[in-house]
Parts: structure tokens; C-alpha cells; sequence
């Protein structure tokens, strides 16, 4: 943990490296790939497609060796997914955990085009003792002093969800290299780290995988040295604010003309659809209902909209999703701490001056 003022020269590194979406984004209901957020944890690999093979092996009854034209030639599908960085939110929070310090928009919707990994588990054939499958990636670095090539698994029963893709294409143009060309797992509902770039090698195994970015990173710890953690696994619900107006330069707080307006917004949960939106214009104190759309797939942000009368002066935006499972985003950061700053889902807070039509003309 650091120093709630302080940004250190290692996480500006890391912030230079990668980029989150501007929430002015949020009007598409698919992000455009440049504004997409972005996370890449070692290098980007210098991959050549033409003599990039995929291998699955492990408990399998058969092993397999895909070039990415076999991988093309498989079943074809199109499915927009809303996917989320889990450390998201870790820079509002305090004391501030020490990574990659993203605020609220380390997030994206992109219609990724691919595989069903079912199809390809299935004719590898997992045997009798195949409990979780393993997906390496082509970048390699050190962590946690550990020298290591990106891994994650997933339990076998959770790899073989029929929208479990093996991506390689992104909006309809091939997959580009800081999103994992020449092919991506992309797992719906989990947050980003689960969804394995640079694919190279898919292995079965017959006991949990207790690789660095499995047992150390991602999990969520109340207090450092707190036994194993829990394991990040899928988003909690989030909503965001389509920013109304145009911003201040330095503090990015919006000046909107007062009258009737629409506030907009896109809410998510890896849980479920979103069964609610509620939205506040003073801060929390009081709240309406907003109305909620369809998304563009069961897997993406659902849209919302709600009508305001903005009267002059100073208000503060504020939106929370409700999932149909029930689960809700809690008011404060305060209840959404842990060590690493993981899954932080606490609600945003847009403040907003409303002017008279002729101020700042």
C-alpha cells in the first residue's frame, strides 16, 4: 500500500503503458478497438501467424496442433462481451493498493469473433481425471520475483460454456497485436485476467493450477499475510455515467446548460442481466429509477437512460446497478477494500455545474 497523494514513477510506468476507455465512449454499444482499455502485464510478443501453432495436450485422449487457418476453419461465432479490468477502481481507494492505477474506466465492449473452445475440448477428448484447463500465453516476464509466461485456468465445467471463445478477430478486423493477435481466450462474465492473450497452448489437468497469476495474483485479501484469499473470478455489477456536457481540463468536472436533459449511462454485471439502475443528481441523498435497455448481447453492458431537469449550481452524479441476482454496488470505497484492490465496484461520482445558457458563451 502507498501513499494515498502520491503516484510512485513504477505505477506511471505502467499507466503510460496502458490505457483505460474515456467514458465518453460509452455512447457506442460497441467500443471501438483504440478505446478499449488496455492491460498487457509483460511484453507484446513479436508473434509470426504463419508459424504460430496452438497446442492442446494434458488429459486429453487426443493431442491437437491448430495453425490459425485450422482455427479459422472451425465454427464461426460473433458474440459482443463487456469485459472489465478487476483491478478497476483501485486508484480510489485508500490507503491506495500500489499497481496499475485506474479509476473507473478500465473497461470495453468489443463483438470478438472466434471459436467455441467446447468444439475444440471436445475433440480432444478430456479423460476421467480432467478437472481444470490450463491457457498459457506467448508473453513472458517476472513477478512477484517469479519468472513466469502469463497462465490462468479454469475449472473444465466453466471452459466448456458454449460462449467461451477462441478469439481472433475483434469488430470485424483481425485480432490486433496488443490484444492478443494471432488468437484470445475470451471468457464472458470473468474479469480480464481470466481471458488469456497470445495464445499458445491449452493443457488439461488433473489438479488445480497453482501458478503465480492463479494462487498469488488475483485473490482478495482484507489484510496482508490473511491465509490463501479468495480467488477473482467474475465482475460485480458496475454502472458508469456517459459524462453530459463538456469538461474542465484539469479536474474533468462537466458544465451542462440548465433544463431538461437525459442522462446516460451502461451498467454490466458477470453475475447476470441487470435488473436495476438507480440514479441520484445530489450525491446519494435521494434516487429514481432509471430506465434499462437491452444489450447488445447477453453477454455486454445493458444501456440506460434517465431524465433530469438540471437546475443551476453544483450536483453530483451518481448511478448503481443491481443485478439479478441481487447484488448490488455498495455507496462507498470503503466497503469495497481489500489489499490488492480488487473488484472495487463502489459507485461513481460525476460532480457537475449546471449553468444558465448564457455563463461561459
Amino acid at each position: 500500500m502507498g501513499d494515498d497523494s502520491a503516484i510512485t514513477f513504477e505505477e506511471l510506468q505502467l499507466a503510460a503503458r496502458n490505457h483505460a476507455m474515456p467514458l465518453e465512449a460509452l455512447r457506442y454499444p460497441i467500443t471501438p478497438v483504440g478505446l478499449h482499455y488496455l492491460l498487457t502485464h509483460y511484453d507484446i510478443p513479436k508473434v509470426d501467424a504463419a508459424e504460430w501453432r496452438l497446442e492442446v495436450g494434458g488429459l486429453v485422449d487426443r493431442t491437437l496442433t491448430l495453425s490459425i487457418e485450422e482455427v479459422r476453419d472451425r465454427p464461426r461465432v460473433t458474440l459482443p462481451v463487456t469485459m472489465e479490468c478487476a483491478g478497476n477502481g483501485r486508484a480510489l481507494l485508500s490507503p491506495r493498493p500500489v499497481s496499475q492505477p485506474w479509476l473507473t474506466e478500465a473497461v470495453g465492449t468489443i463483438a470478438w469473433t472466434g471459436t467455441p473452445l467446447r468444439g475444440l475440448l471436445d475433440e480432444a477428448g478430456p479423460t476421467d481425471g480432467a478437472l481444470e484447463v490450463l491457457f498459457t500465453g506467448l508473453d513472458r516476464g517476472v513477478e512477484g520475483g517469479v519468472e513466469q509466461a502469463y497462465e490462468r485456468s479454469l475449472p473444465l465445467e466453466e471452459a466448456r460454456r458454449e460462449e467461451v471463445l477462441l478469439a481472433y478477430e475483434a469488430n470485424g478486423q483481425p485480432l490486433p497485436p496488443q490484444h492478443g493477435a494471432p488468437l484470445r481466450l475470451v471468457v464472458p462474465g470473468w474479469y480480464g485476467m481470466t481471458q488469456v492473450k497470445w495464445l499458445a497452448e491449452i493443457s488439461l489437468l488433473g489438479e488445480p493450477f497453482a501458478g503465480y497469476q492463479q494462487a498469488r495474483a488475483y485473490r482478495i485479501w482484507e489484510s496482508a499475510g490473511e491465509g490463501e484469499g479468495q480467488p477473482v473470478t467474475r465482475m460485480l455489477p458496475r454502472s458508469l455515467t456517459e459524462p453530459p456536457g463538456f469538461p474542465e481540463f484539469m479536474t474533468r468536472a462537466r458544465f451542462i446548460d440548465a433544463g431538461p436533459c437525459t442522462l446516460r449511462g451502461r451498467a454490466w454485471s458477470g453475475w447476470g442481466p441487470i435488473a436495476r439502475v438507480e440514479v441520484s443528481v445530489d450525491g446519494g441523498l435521494t434516487w429514481g429509477d432509471a430506465k434499462v435497455g437491452e444489450p447488445p448481447s447477453s453477454s455486454a453492458w445493458h444501456p440506460w437512460a434517465f431524465d433530469w431537469t438540471a437546475e443551476p449550481g453544483e450536483s453530483v452524479l451518481v448511478s448503481r446497478a443491481t443485478d439479478a441476482t441481487g447484488r448490488t454496488q455498495p455507496l462507498g470505497e470503503r466497503d469495497a477494500w481489500n489489499v490488492k484492490g480488487y473488484s472495487n465496484n463502489a459507485v461513481q461520482r460525476m460532480p457537475v455545474v449546471v449553468r444558465q445558457a448564457t455563463e461561459l458563451a
